[in-house]
């Protein structure tokens, strides 16, 4: 086995804007989730979710929701760090149907694979990073709440 650790560089809860949905289109449901804040903890990292960016989700005829995320972190002292991330959600197998009649699931497991990009001196260590992410969505508070840590 190849020897590996992870390790724990923030966390983050995102709030939503409800769901802007385009409708049913070749390659699945398209849903848009813009982001209206949030707040980022860590050791390693602190600071706000800017009101920018969002969540573009295809949720597929299997049920498997695919994300396409990009927003911005603001550090406590100011850096800005793009973050950028594909990932998955599993509906359930019938997923795409419910989404249709408008049931959302109450919460879904989120995993991801968060990218961060910046030109800030503090952070130039966050851009050489591969990482891996485990959110959670909660339809009552329309929010996600995420763990991300990088692979060492």
């Amino acid at each position: 086995m190849i020897d590996y650790s992870l390790e724990h560089i923030l966390s983050y809860t995102g709030t939503l804007a409800s769901p802007e949905v385009i409708g049913p289109a070749p390659e699945g449901i398209r849903v848009n989730f813009y982001s209206t804040g949030g707040e980022v903890t860590g050791p390693k990292v602190r600071g706000t979710i800017r009101p920018v960016g969002g969540d573009w989700l295809t949720i597929r005829r299997d049920g498997i929701a695919i994300l396409d995320v990009r927003t911005t972190f603001e550090t406590h002292d100011g850096a800005m760090i793009l973050l950028t991330y594909p990932g998955m959600i599993d509906l359930g197998h019938d997923g795409y149907d419910r989404f249709l009649r408008g049931e959302l699931p109450p919460s879904a497991q989120i995993r991801t694979s968060p990218r961060f990009v910046t030109s800030h001196p503090e952070y130039l260590w966050m851009n050489r990073l591969h990482c891996v992410g485990v959110g959670e969505y909660a339809a009552a508070t329309n929010d996600a709440r995420y763990d991300v840590y990088a692979i060492r």
